[in-house]
């Protein structure tokens, strides 16, 4: 049985016994990276670095943003 299968056949016997369905087969992996790129932000902070994204580390390589020092 395929995963769509499978879906059709959740959603089919939650609307017969009146719940609500179950969400759609990969509904979740699109916010993934995003989690991961904040998981990594955040240790980065709890380790004593700035949490620089692309837009930051970008702007730093044209030496329009200032770099902190330790």
């Amino acid at each position: 049985m395929s995963l769509i299968q499978q879906h059709l056949f959740d959603t089919h016997r939650a609307r017969q016994h009146g719940e609500p369905p179950p969400p759609e087969p990969g509904a979740g992996l699109l916010c993934l990276p995003g989690a991961l790129r904040e998981r990594r932000r955040f240790r980065a902070v709890l380790a004593g670095r700035p949490a620089s994204g692309r837009l930051s580390g970008f702007l730093g390589r044209l030496g329009l943003l200032a770099r902190r020092t330790p």
